[in-house]
């Protein structure tokens, strides 16, 4: 029983740095809270620019069946 002492020294060493490693979120609740609402208009902006340009496309088609439609 002679590396009792080395034994709980690696663990220690191990332990300091898995908790090094985990670290977790350095942000405050209001700074996520900050972050998460200028995300969400980020995204609702990037929605709302993704529905015109589908309304343009289906416009397009429209217009080109109906032309279609009115050539024959």
């Amino acid at each position: 029983m002679t590396r009792g002492n080395q034994r709980e020294l690696a663990r220690a060493k191990n332990a300091k740095k898995e908790a090094a490693k985990k670290g977790g979120n350095a942000k405050s609740g209001s700074e996520l809270a900050k972050q998460g609402l200028s995300d969400a208009e980020k995204m609702r902006q990037k929605q709302m620019d993704a529905d015109k340009k589908r309304a343009e496309k289906e416009a397009e088609a429209l217009k080109a069946k109906m032309e279609a439609k009115v050539k024959k």
